[in-house]
């Protein structure tokens, strides 16, 4: 550990599974782009419309990102809620991030999840399906003419998903 690394230990992988949906490599869905941002709908769905926002370059950790990037992350954090909120009217939305694999980091690309609450209150946590891409391009049909515009950061929301009222 150098003096300005953080001192987490991060899990270990040959690929990022973040990089390689990004890039296309992999399928998934992705509700919206930006410059520095990207919205993906989770495959694990552990509340309604549960949604992960990460960096679209390499970032290990929170506490690895760039201030640069701080700003354009946060936003699309409060935008993620604003468009379950709007899309689902949940009466909560649950926002978590963890760090190292003491926190139960899986992927060591910093990703933040926002979701909306189950009929019960809170989020799952335990085992959950998996679910196809076909359903989660279902979820992000339904979120996407509730997307908030940031022409500012070049967002855009996948043309498979963007319909008349949706931001593009």
């Amino acid at each position: 550990m150098t003096e300005n690394e953080p001192a987490i230990d991060l899990p270990e992988e040959d690929k990022c599974a973040f990089c390689d949906y990004l890039a296309g490599r992999r399928p998934y869905t992705v509700l919206w782009r930006e410059d520095r941002v990207a919205v993906l709908v989770t495959r694990e769905q552990r509340g309604i419309a549960h949604l992960l926002i990460l960096p679209t370059r390499h970032v290990p950790s929170l506490l690895h990102l760039a201030d640069e990037d701080a700003e354009s992350v946060m936003i699309a954090v409060r935008d993620a809620a604003l468009t379950i909120d709007r899309a689902y009217e949940r009466p909560g939305i649950a926002v978590w991030q963890n760090n190292g694999l003491a926190a139960h980091q899986a992927i060591a690309h910093l990703h933040f999840h926002v979701a909306g609450t189950l009929p019960g209150g809170g989020t799952d946590f335990g085992e959950v399906p998996e679910l196809n891409v076909e359903a989660t391009d279902k979820i992000a049909e339904r979120l996407a003419p509730f997307v908030p515009e940031r022409s500012s950061a070049h967002r855009r929301v996948d043309a498979a998903f963007a319909g008349p009222t949706a931001s593009a």
